[in-house]
């Protein structure tokens, strides 16, 4: 025990002779942990928006069609449930909740253009699982679903050069094969976090779209779940249940957003690796360069009958100490970064721009991973919030109905 005191004492001191030098190092080592820590809790809230965004997207983490519906998507494959059934069947699995919904290809035409859709007849109450219950609404969102009206995106608007209050013709297939054109007018614009989603998709009622279809089935059946780490064995029950239908798990109906998270935990550690890399090799190379000017110190050690391994003990004990210091500076310099940013980073200058690439207007940080700061499950947990920008959503923001439970 007084060997080791003696051997801390003395690198104490070693260390506050060469403040300048050492001070340097800290600076170094925090600037690395910060680096690891902030770039790995960007990378990890962009890559849960992204995946937040492919559930919202009209999937959930569970989906269940028809078999050889995803091969031809027309009302003709559609499927009936007993939503009494369906409803005990989740009564026991951590379910947000479910949405059943009509979502065929159809083709939109206005006065002066025309464009290809998903034509999605939607219970409103139930939207509480997708992006429908976070859009912004110009003018008037479905009520029920019974509502024969129609909700478009803003971007699909502009490439129609329509108008809110307009009429527009939507083409699609019926249930007994024939084309039908259906007349609708414009009540609501939507801003969605991505130009994708409002060229993409039009909203109408389920059960006006139905009836307008000459049929009683539906053509998907989302399923959302109350978290994102989706055991198979909650998809095996749901399939077990339904062995005539085709039930995938969200990873299998957007291999991309898989491939997206995967490459994303790879970029991680790979970046992790060099600055971690860079970092071993500059705390050598100082203590290399302290270790050669301290010769003739180590001489005067040896001479008043200190042993070779206590002064090697003596120099790891300052590397140690630098390297506890260092990364404690580090990670309190890293929480109050991402206390400052833990709300996002606001990208709504560059809104536009963000949009294309399928983001919200604000990227959002994971508070860090549990080992560096005990919130990091809270935030996981946390739902993004939509910046608003201007000019596109500067539009007077409306609720969708909602309901204490999807079930219901």
């Amino acid at each position: 025990m007084n060997r080791f005191k003696l051997i801390v004492s003395l690198s104490i001191r070693n260390l506050w002779r060469q403040r300048r030098r050492n001070s340097v190092l800290v600076v170094a080592i925090v600037i690395a942990v910060c680096g690891v820590i902030v770039l790995n809790s960007l990378i990890r809230g962009m890559m849960l928006q992204f995946l937040d965004t492919a559930v919202e997207n009209f999937t959930g983490h569970v989906k269940i069609h028809a078999p050889g519906f995803r091969d031809d998507p027309s009302i003709e494959r559609g499927f009936s449930f007993d939503s009494s059934h369906l409803v005990e069947l989740l009564q026991d699995l951590p379910t947000q909740g479910w949405a059943a919904r009509i979502n065929i290809p159809a083709v939109v035409m206005s006065e002066r253009e025309a464009r290809g859709l998903q034509l999605v007849g939607i219970d409103p109450i139930q939207e509480d699982i997708s992006f429908v219950s976070d859009i912004a609404i110009e003018g008037s969102p479905l009520t029920d679903t019974n509502d024969s009206q129609i909700v478009i995106g803003r971007e699909l608007m502009e490439e129609l050069k329509t108008k809110l209050g307009r009429r527009i013709v939507v083409a699609t297939q019926t249930a007994d094969g024939s084309a039908r054109e259906i007349g609708y007018r414009i009540v609501g614009v939507y801003d969605a976090e991505s130009n994708n989603m409002e060229e993409a998709f039009a909203l109408t009622g389920r059960a006006a779209l139905q009836k307008l279809l000459g049929t009683d089935q539906f053509t998907e059946l989302s399923i959302r779940f109350n978290t994102r780490d989706v055991d198979e064995d909650l998809i095996e029950a749901i399939r077990s249940a339904y062995p005539d239908l085709e039930v995938l798990g969200w990873k299998e109906f957007n291999p991309m957003a898989r491939y997206m998270v995967q490459v994303g935990d790879v970029v991680l550690y790979v970046w992790l690796g060099i600055v971690m890399g860079a970092l071993v090799f500059g705390l050598v190379n100082t203590l290399i360069t302290a270790v050669l000017e301290r010769t003739e110190e180590f001489g005067l050690f040896r001479a008043l009958g200190m042993r070779p391994p206590m002064i090697v003990w003596q120099v790891v004990s300052e590397s140690l100490i630098l390297m506890i210091v260092g990364v404690g500076c580090g990670l309190v310099v890293s929480l109050l970064l991402l206390v400052w940013l833990g709300d996002g980073i606001d990208l709504s200058a560059f809104a536009e721009g963000v949009e294309l690439m399928g983001m919200a207007a604000a990227s959002i940080f994971v508070r860090t991973p549990k080992h560096t700061n005990p919130s990091a499950s809270q935030s996981c947990n946390t739902k993004p919030e939509l910046s608003e920008s201007a000019p596109r959503n500067s539009a007077k923001r409306r609720s969708w109905p909602t309901a204490t439970s999807a079930a219901s």
